[in-house]
């Protein structure tokens, strides 16, 4: 099991074609550094795949994720990047609207 202290999500759509290499230079051009345990999310211009990179305290994991139908909750028009709770991930890996999640996850109005 990768350990995964803290999740955060880049706003702006990822090129998928893009390997290991390309992505951890996008983490590091987005958020300043690719910190041990924390897990850095993209989707691409449709939001109907994303891309997580993890870096586990000794070297980073690529991981990609496609939806056959539909597409992930995305932001379009906010900061560049944003933090997530787990439950919030859950719900985004779903397809779900995770902006609506609270504590214990508690669905309310946006």
């Amino acid at each position: 099991m990768i350990r995964v202290d803290a999740v955060w999500l880049a706003v702006q759509p990822l090129d998928m074609r893009l390997g290991t290499e390309a992505a951890l230079a996008r983490v590091v051009g987005i958020f300043g550094a690719a910190h041990p345990h924390h897990a850095y999310l993209f989707a691409n211009r449709r939001a109907n795949r994303m891309k997580v990179l993890v870096h586990d305290g000794i070297g980073v994991w690529l991981a990609a994720r496609r939806l056959n139908a539909g597409r992930f909750v995305w932001p379009l028009d906010s900061a560049s990047t944003l933090s997530l709770t787990r439950v919030q991930l859950d719900a985004l890996v779903l397809g779900l609207p995770w902006q609506r999640l609270g504590e214990a996850g508690i669905i309310c109005t946006i």
